[in-house]
């Protein structure tokens, strides 16, 4: 085998044979590799003779000096000095974090699994999968949380929690059914979690129900998130001290007046008009929450702010025409609740046969995605995309009714790429009616763009088929 720098070497050689070959063929003295790697020449001389461990920092140093590629030796480097030696954090730990650095993700995941049959081992490939997730080398932090909660699947620790908690988070993605089964694997975790880490799990499963419209979830996660922020804000209230390190990143009324969001957004979806006022009276203008801190009062502000915002909603979907003009002019001066808005009036012209060009072209700007933001928060970019695909299929329904048939077989085609991105099975099968219903009237160009789509649908449904069988 030939490695880069012309040094001949056996495969099978040892990282010690193949600097000891490397030293003779370049007719090198240990004095002069010591020089050129920066290893000690007595330190050089140890391992060569097989007295003493290599490193993480001489073996990178010695792969330097031989001039091969950064982690040339790492496949060796596990058998010789992690497998077939007594295990040492020492050596583990450094070697670990260079794999991480160097993207050699097939390295790291052959160490943690040699080593996984020692526990004692387990606090530290924890900690170390938790700096890896600061550091956002995720993938990294991945195999490691894997391993760990293989390791203690039959434990009930919060540690466990914590991995399954960090791999729903970071296995969270736009395929809507991939972040389903996600989110139903690790409900069963939350309440095992540490206390600082509870609100803010819930708060991302109920994002990942709205975005899935699995309504009954998110009003049961909400009404737990909403006991569980009660108990622990009356808690700081008569005993701050005691409470101290155990609240979640945001202001505990943050999880309060979200839960009643979050009940509010449902009812209204399932068109309870009734009941969702009724929720959204509850975070309108709490009077229960004195005295008011800097950062709460930011809080209370944007939920008032929605508050007035989803009131017009309701009263549009309701059938109150009348308030058109006025919501419109409120998000006018709001760029954030603009693409909540239009979906709204959308949704709302097409129940009533309203005319809403107007405001179409008006914010034009704002049919497009991209990611919404607020001041204390941004928008959760499942639940985003999800409204967004329902937005286009609502603007083809919009044009079809108009008679612009072209326009709206653009936004039903458009609705369905985006289902097909988010593998929303729901946005599809709307998508695909739409299509099916006015197929007659598109042109040849549009047939040709939704069979290339339709076969993508395909793809996914034998796919689907295919993970299922594999569960059977």
């Amino acid at each position: 085998m030939i490695l880069e720098g012309g040094v001949s070497l056996v495969k099978t050689a040892t990282i010690r044979e193949q600097l000891e070959s490397y030293l003779h063929e370049h007719v090198m003295t240990i004095n002069r590799f010591a020089d050129i790697s920066g290893v000690n020449s007595g330190t050089l001389s140890n391992i060569i003779n097989g007295n003493r461990p290599i490193s993480m920092q001489q073996l990178d140093r010695i792969t330097m000096g031989m001039n091969l590629p950064e982690g040339s030796f790492y496949d060796l480097y596990i058998e010789e000095c992690i497998f077939h030696t007594t295990p040492d954090w020492r050596r583990l730990g450094p070697f670990l974090q260079r794999c991480a650095e160097l993207n050699r993700l097939d390295c790291l995941d052959k160490a943690i699994n040699l080593t996984m049959d020692n526990i004692s081992y387990i606090p530290q490939l924890f900690e170390t999968a938790e700096t890896f997730f600061k550091e956002g080398k995720n993938e990294a932090a991945i195999l490691i949380y894997k391993s760990v909660a293989e390791s203690e699947r039959f434990q009930h620790s919060e540690r466990l929690a914590l991995c399954q908690y960090r791999l729903f988070t970071l296995g969270l993605s736009d395929d809507q059914d991939a972040n389903s089964q996600a989110a139903v694997h690790f409900e069963p975790f939350v309440d095992r979690l540490e206390e600082r880490y509870q609100l803010d799990a819930l708060v991302k499963l109920l994002n990942v129900f709205i975005s899935l419209a699995r309504w009954k979830k998110v009003d049961t996660i909400s009404e737990k998130l909403c006991d569980k922020a009660k108990i622990l804000y009356k808690l700081k209230k008569g005993h701050p001290t005691l409470t101290a390190g155990l609240g979640p990143k945001n202001p505990l009324i943050f999880y309060i007046l979200y839960s009643y969001l979050t009940q509010e957004h449902s009812c209204s979806e399932r068109g309870d008009h009734e009941k969702a006022l009724y929720y959204l009276s509850l975070y309108e203008a709490p009077d229960w929450i004195n005295p008011v801190t800097i950062d709460e009062r930011k809080i209370l502000d944007q939920f008032h702010e929605w508050s007035i915002a989803n009131k017009f909603q309701h009263q549009l979907l309701n059938g109150q025409i009348e308030v058109l003009s006025e919501y419109e002019e409120f998000i006018a001066s709001r760029e954030n609740e603009v693409f909540s808005a239009v979906c709204n009036i959308i949704i709302a012209a097409n129940l009533y046969g309203i005319n809403v060009d107007h405001i179409l072209d008006r914010f034009k700007e704002h049919l497009t995605y991209k990611e919404q933001r607020y001041s204390m928060l941004n928008v959760n970019k499942h639940v985003v995309l999800n409204s967004f695909t329902r937005l286009q299929a609502e603007l083809g329904v919009y044009y079809l009714n108009s008679n612009n048939i072209v326009k709206g077989i653009d936004y039903v085609l458009e609705s369905l790429k985006y289902s097909i991105i988010i593998n929303s099975n729901t946005g599809m099968l709307r998508s695909m009616g739409l299509f099916e219903k006015y197929r007659h009237l598109s042109s040849d160009e549009s047939q040709s763009k939704y069979k290339k789509m339709v076969n993508e649908v395909h793809k996914l449904n034998e796919k689907k088929i295919g993970l299922s069988a594999s569960y059977m």
